[in-house]
């Protein structure tokens, strides 16, 4: 390679920008310069850096991976670097990287080093330095840790700002524009009784800004619920780094020991509203032991299963370019981008499977008329056993009723007062508080009069003057088309479904000692949608259950 000049490339880098002088990059680049001008063979091509970034990963590296990449498609002869630590602090990617380089006639100086890859001894020097420079490595980042827990058993605050609070200096300040949405979210959660979901969407349609994410969601909202330092109190080293080198962060499950410091800042809430919270959180979500079998937020949560591997289908949802939404489940393995396994089971629609549970239900119905019949005599039934004389007539507690609508009354008034919300708000709901009240009283004054009673039409006549058969074929289309609204039902029938390949579903009702395989073929988006059953069998019940093991 003496008859031609060779292409020369310099890697400078700094994990910092307060490095002195003498490691700066500016005199790196001077420093390559000057020694590639002693080479009469050689020609400096560029000189490649990265900043304030670290050496133990390669993939955030953009001038490292630019001069990787110019290297191997021919445009470096030869790459110079001061240090072994300055090229990486990772054994790993600095054996990998230099021998892919030497694959390709690309050799590696370490000049401070006196490291040539090209030579016959210098992997095996390069291996030792690399493994010193990751053993310091290493060793920064435990003292960088220590140093970090210290400070925190003094008080000083590590994250960035939430909502309610800034973070400043290591300091918690309220935020005094944001705290009142921290209050009302946890009074509509703890007093109005709100879910999760209701109040994010009452908070987007109200267009209050996020801190951080896009929109509101169920999650963010349960974090402030269970965030502890709206009461003051700070707990830190929820998350830990257990690995230097690909800097990975984790959830703290006990690997490390929190550091928590009780009224360390301004609470936003009393300690009173967050007990209270805390309880109803716990009531509402309960231990994992202690939940039921399924979730409710969708009408088939967790009763679909793949005949493949066994797995449940999860829900996934698309926008299209029209703007129409695809609502499909696809099985668990394929649904999830980490997960190692793979199943060839296929997704299917939303309105495929409520087309399926709706064509299921039709055809263990009775027709129409004989329906009609049944409902009218099981009504007479129900009327000769249960019809209230007037020492059975349940307590309606009228009384109760108009106590907590006062109490509520008194509610709305303290949240105007606290500023969460506007007294036009405020005189809005006390009329509709007032209108409850008003009618609360007129049940009070109907039970007392019994008039009620004396000219109620017993519900088996009503059954009678409507045409049952004309309502009953009109349902049973919707429930064979998977048309909207027939979720309720399908979710109260509903045991579980079990796909198969080649467009099989089985499904099991509740009650029924057997289960339905149905052929389906179906088309269309959510505008044009049809569902063909082109089969329908009765399986054992037991051979149903080998099929979803």
């Amino acid at each position: 390679m003496a008859d031609r000049l060779l292409k020369v490339a310099a890697y400078a880098r700094i994990s910092t920008d307060k490095d002195d002088q003498a490691n700066s990059l500016e005199s790196q680049k001077r420093y390559f310069a000057d020694y590639i001008l002693t080479q009469q063979d050689w020609t400096l091509t560029e000189v490649y850096f990265d900043e304030g970034i670290s050496g133990t990963q390669s993939k955030n590296r953009a001038g490292f991976q630019s001069m990787i990449a110019s290297a191997l498609s021919g445009g470096i002869d030869l790459i110079l670097t001061k240090e072994v630590c300055r090229f990486a602090r990772n054994t790993v990617d600095t054996l990998t990287f230099t021998r892919r380089l030497k694959e390709r006639g690309v050799g590696v100086i370490f000049t401070i080093d006196h490291i040539d890859t090209r030579e016959p001894d210098g992997e095996l020097r390069l291996t030792i330095m690399a493994c010193l420079a990751q053993e310091e490595s290493r060793k920064t980042s435990e003292r960088v840790k220590w140093g970090q827990k210290r400070r925190m058993e003094q008080g000083v605050v590590f994250g960035r700002d939430l909502l309610g609070y800034t973070v400043q200096n290591g300091t918690l300040t309220v935020n005094e524009a944001e705290a009142p949405i921290v209050r009302s979210i946890f009074h509509k959660y703890t007093d109005e009784g709100k879910g999760t979901h209701v109040i994010a969407r009452e908070l987007t349609e109200a267009g209050i800004q996020t801190k951080r994410i896009s929109r509101w969601s169920n999650t963010t909202i349960l974090r402030i619920l269970r965030n502890e330092k709206y009461i003051g109190d700070l707990c830190q080293k929820k998350t830990i780094t257990p690995d230097f080198l690909t800097h990975a962060k984790k959830y703290n499950h006990g690997e490390e020991e929190q550091v928590y410091c009780t009224d360390h800042h301004e609470p936003i809430i009393s300690r009173e509203l967050w007990n209270r919270t805390q309880k109803e959180l716990l009531r509402r979500c309960p231990a994992k032991e202690q939940k039921t079998r399924y979730s409710s937020r969708y009408w088939c949560s967790g009763k679909i299963r793949c005949a493949i591997c066994g797995s449940c289908y999860i829900s996934r949802t698309k926008k299209r370019k029209d703007g129409t939404y695809y609502h499909a489940w696809r099985c668990r393995c394929n649904a999830i981008q980490d997960s190692t396994a793979r199943c060839t089971n296929r997704s299917i629609q939303e309105r495929c499977l409520l087309s399926c549970v709706g064509c299921c239900i039709t055809l263990l119905l009775p027709e129409p008329a004989a329906l009609q019949k049944e409902l009218q005599a099981e009504l007479k039934q129900l009327e000769a056993c249960h019809k209230p004389t007037d020492r059975q007539r349940p307590a309606h507690l009228p009384q109760e009723e108009i106590s907590r609508l006062q109490e509520k009354k008194r509610r709305a008034v303290d949240l105007m007062l606290e500023g969460l919300i506007s007294k036009k708000e405020l005189q809005k709901q006390i009329c509709w508080y007032d209108e409850k009240i008003e009618a609360a009283i007129q049940n009070i004054q109907t039970e007392k009069t019994g008039a009620s009673n004396d000219n109620e039409t017993p519900a088996a006549e009503i059954c009678e003057k409507i045409n049952v058969p004309d309502a009953c074929e009109e349902i049973f289309a919707r429930l064979a088309n998977g048309a909207e609204g027939c979720e309720r039902i399908c979710q109260e029938v509903l045991e579980y479904i079990v796909i198969h390949p080649g467009y099989l579903v089985d499904v099991r009702l509740k009650g029924v000692p057997f289960m339905i395989r149905l052929t389906v073929k179906s088309s269309g988006r959510t505008t044009q949608f049809h569902t063909q059953i082109t089969e329908a069998a009765c399986l054992p019940l037991c051979r149903a259950k080998d099929t979803s093991e």
